[in-house]
């Protein structure tokens, strides 16, 4: 069945905030006023918002170092991701653990992982609690192209096939591992290839078409459910800004990253594919990025005035006690 319009329109409005999150969270880095290296998915929105759109609230996520876009499309509070990020102790993790360690447990969200391919064990054996529990919840773990050529990744996923665990790997090829091109690094340019070695379906998508990402993975998440077992994605998209805010980007041209800007944007696409079904209109573009505006500022606002962790707050937190 197709998507109705609310549903077309709420996938927009979605990309459209991570879209002006991420914006706002350059502008804000540059200005001095978020501490540490953030990482930003601008050019990913669809691979995100299209993933994430397939899951229910108890589903369970684990993203990376560039995982702002994931927390917003599966429900994460705005105002307390700005305050993390500043630093200040109305934040996710009390403003102690920066754009890179963000988790919120309520709405599934295992958390954000600094170490490249750090999240696929942990995510297998949150797909393990799951088949132990016997409920029919889901588990999706997002990481880079980067992330394919380390160990973890292939007992991840040789453990989830054994067991047939409902999870999803998501690969996010956006062509570069930090400054590295994946036609040097990777024997393989289409990684869902690898899908093969661990007896699991591989799905390649265009990962800047939001329907068709969503279609993609709304396949998958059923397969899973159904108790048959991981599944491998690989959507193909593209970071048209630097590893990290401050990146020289030597490593590639200017007109690679223009020629992705212009012809695959995601966003750009959506709303063209929305305005020829009249799904949308120029005059609920703009209402929509107006509202998103709005909701950041507030956001901002509030991180603003949000306090900063007290000296003693560094003790607080370290240990788990039952």
């Amino acid at each position: 069945m197709a998507d109705s319009k609310k549903v077309l329109l709420d996938l927009y409005r979605q990309m459209v905030r991570v879209r002006q999150f991420e914006t706002m969270a350059g502008e804000y880095f540059s200005a001095g006023k978020i501490p540490g290296f953030i990482h930003l998915s601008i050019g990913q929105e669809a691979s995100s918002v299209g993933v994430c759109s397939c899951l229910r609230p108890d589903d369970y996520v684990i993203t990376t170092h560039r995982g702002h876009g994931h927390m917003i499309a599966k429900g994460a509070d705005v105002n307390r991701m700005v305050a993390e990020l500043f630093g200040k102790k109305d934040g996710y993790c009390k403003g102690k653990g920066g754009s890179m360690h963000i988790a919120d447990f309520s709405i599934g969200i295992l958390g954000a992982n600094g170490v490249v391919a750090g999240g696929l064990p942990i995510i297998t054996g949150a797909g393990l609690s799951i088949k132990m529990r016997k409920t029919d919840q889901v588990a999706v773990c997002f990481f880079g192209d980067g992330a394919t050529n380390r160990g973890p990744v292939h007992e991840a996923m040789n453990m989830a096939s054994i067991w047939k665990l409902p999870v999803l790997f998501v690969v996010e090829n956006n062509q570069w591992a930090s400054t590295t091109s994946l036609k040097y690094s990777c024997s393989v340019t289409d990684l869902y290839r690898r899908a093969a070695g661990y007896n699991m379906p591989g799905e390649k998508v265009d990962g800047n078409d939001i329907l068709a990402v969503r279609k993609v993975t709304a396949r998958a998440v059923a397969r899973a459910r159904a108790g048959n077992g991981p599944t491998f994605i690989e959507n193909k998209t593209y970071r048209i800004k630097g590893h990290y805010e401050g990146d020289p980007q030597r490593y590639r041209t200017d007109a690679e990253v223009k020629k992705w800007q212009s012809d695959k944007d995601p966003i750009n696409r959506f709303r063209r594919v929305l305005l020829k079904k009249r799904a949308l209109s120029k005059k609920v573009v703009d209402q929509i990025s107006a509202e998103v505006a709005a909701e950041l500022a507030a956001a901002v606002a509030f991180a603003e005035n949000s306090p900063l962790p007290e000296p003693a707050d560094a003790l607080t937190d370290l240990y788990y006690q039952a």
